[in-house]
């Protein structure tokens, strides 16, 4: 059996950059080949953060640099996830752009939900909850990922726009402790979570973790305040309340970020600390938490741990996604109502024509399953209404907090394909469609005319189409065999304009075999 390559996973964060390296072990837990923390700041400002500083992202390409050659030296395939930073930036572009042409990385953008699930596989595989239902909490620079769980499932995953750097911005700036600053810092936090903590007090978690540089900072301040047994320091280990209190009362007493130099607390985090304790001491407070184990795990070894996970996909009569896509999107699906016979069978037909046509398209399966979940959930916009289905579906899909695996690219994709499935062809005053990358638009374009196919052979819901076959030529000859194939053959001429276009040839759609 060929070794798995190592995998390098690069979490982009508001305030810092991490990287770990992994190689794969079968039947095991991944090795650690080498880890790499690089302090960036990519994020600032107080409310939406909306600012990339030049200077911040010349920082981040550098370390982006060093983690590539990092990555080439350990043969490393290379996988990238940007959070609360570059999702909220309105030019996330200055920094995707570069990254991807002068460090040879393509960033993946994700959404609060996708980095809360992916941090809920990292913590799995360094804590072990024993199969409880548990609390997981991750502070960032940006936000703050909150976690409920059962074994191996999560229960409640949400995103909140709470992050030690953002509240530091808001109410220390420059790090600075003024008279009422810390009453007011606590009072906003917990306004933000007022409808969340009744919703995690509800689940009476067993126990809770918290994962990122805030807790194990914490961690690392009480441990030298009160120095533990060996045994108590590293994965695993517990930090109270009272403990976090504590600190909190000590670095908040100390009005100068300069002035704030604590034993365990690193020197980039001294403008940050008052925030991010005050973050954690809040939360615990107000999620009913007298102590919380500390993760070393956090998203980057999720991340380690989903790539292989999709390399060996779950099984399923229809669908090819992997495991977590599946179900995700199938749990979507059930949730408004889609009728999960007939998205199943028109979906099909359109994956046969996508990869019946590979060497006119040449899009490999992560287009592919851009095509196969928005085939599977085209329809769920009837849940708000019928007359203009195909838009609610958009809206459904692009704001759903259910669609795990996805990154906010695809998830795009997904809903632009869904929403032109039927009525108009996507056109460049559509803004959503304009606002693509001119490779985009031409894969939206391609899916979503290769699905209107698939659904008009489908238009009896009777499975009617058993095989097709393409001929590629100077005309695309697509040939289905079936019995009593005169509607689904009527409907699907009437809706192949869109197909016409994406492919630049004409397409005949005709009846083959012993049943024409």
């Amino acid at each position: 059996m060929t070794a798995m390559r190592a995998i390098a996973a690069i979490d982009i964060g508001t305030s810092s950059m991490h990287m770990v390296i992994a190689e794969p072990v079968p039947g095991g837990r991944p090795e650690i080949l080498l880890r790499e923390k690089l302090p960036v700041r990519l994020g600032s400002g107080p409310k939406d953060m909306k600012r990339l500083d030049p200077a911040a992202v010349d920082r981040a390409i550098d370390a982006l640099i060093t983690c590539r050659a990092l990555a080439d030296a350990n043969a490393a395939e290379v996988h990238a996830v940007a959070t609360s930073a570059v999702r909220e930036a309105e030019d996330p572009e200055v920094f995707l752009d570069r990254a991807r042409d002068e460090a040879g990385i393509d960033v993946a953008v994700i959404a609060g939900v996708e980095e809360a699930r992916l941090i809920h596989l990292g913590v799995l595989g360094a804590v072990d909850f024993e199969a409880q239902k548990h609390l997981v909490i991750d502070i960032g620079g940006g936000s703050t990922e909150v976690i409920v769980g059962e074994g191996r499932t999560p229960l409640e995953l949400r995103s909140l726009k709470l992050g030690h750097v953002r509240l530091a911005d808001r109410f220390f700036p420059d790090g600075r402790v003024e008279a009422d600053s810390v009453d007011r810092c606590r009072t906003f936090i917990r306004s933000f979570v007022a409808r969340l903590a009744p919703i995690v007090r509800e689940h009476e978690v067993a126990v809770a973790a918290g994962s990122s540089g805030t807790f194990e900072t914490l961690a690392a301040m009480r441990d030298a305040l009160a120095p533990r047994p060996v045994g108590e320091i590293g994965a695993g280990r517990t930090i109270s309340l009272d403990e976090v209190s504590e600190i909190c009362r000590r670095v908040s007493s100390i009005v100068d970020a300069p002035d704030r130099n604590l034993p365990g607390l690193d020197a980039h985090r001294s403008d940050t600390i008052v925030a991010g304790a005050l973050l954690a001491e809040t939360l615990m407070t107000e999620f009913g938490l007298d102590d919380m184990m500390v993760s070393p795990d956090a998203l980057r070894e999720g991340l380690v741990l989903d790539r292989i996970d999709r390399r060996t996909p779950g099984e399923d009569a229809l669908l090819h996604l992997d495991s977590i896509r599946a179900s995700s999107v199938l749990r979507v699906a059930a949730r408004h109502g889609e009728n999960v016979v007939h998205a199943r069978q028109s979906t099909d037909i359109a994956l046969r024509l996508f990869d019946a046509a590979q060497d006119l398209h040449g899009h490999g399966d992560d287009v592919r399953d851009v095509l196969e979940a928005a085939g599977m959930l085209h329809n769920i916009g009837r849940f708000v209404g019928h007359g203009a289905h195909h838009k609610h579906s958009y809206y459904l899909i692009r704001n759903s907090e259910h669609l795990a695996g996805f990154n906010e690219r695809e998830l795009e994709l997904i809903a632009q394909v869904a929403r032109y499935h039927r009525k108009s062809a996507p056109k460049s005053g559509h803004r959503a469609f304009a606002a693509l990358s001119e490779q985009d638009q031409g894969v939206v374009s391609l899916l979503a005319g290769m699905l209107r196919i698939g659904i008009a052979l489908d238009r009896t819901y009777r499975n009617a189409a058993a095989d097709l076959t393409v001929c590629i030529d100077d005309v695309v000859t697509i040939g289905v065999r079936g019995d009593d194939l005169e509607l689904e053959l009527f409907a699907a001429n009437e809706r192949k304009a869109l197909l016409e276009s994406a492919l630049g040839r004409a397409v005949e759609i005709v009846p083959v075999g012993a049943d024409a």
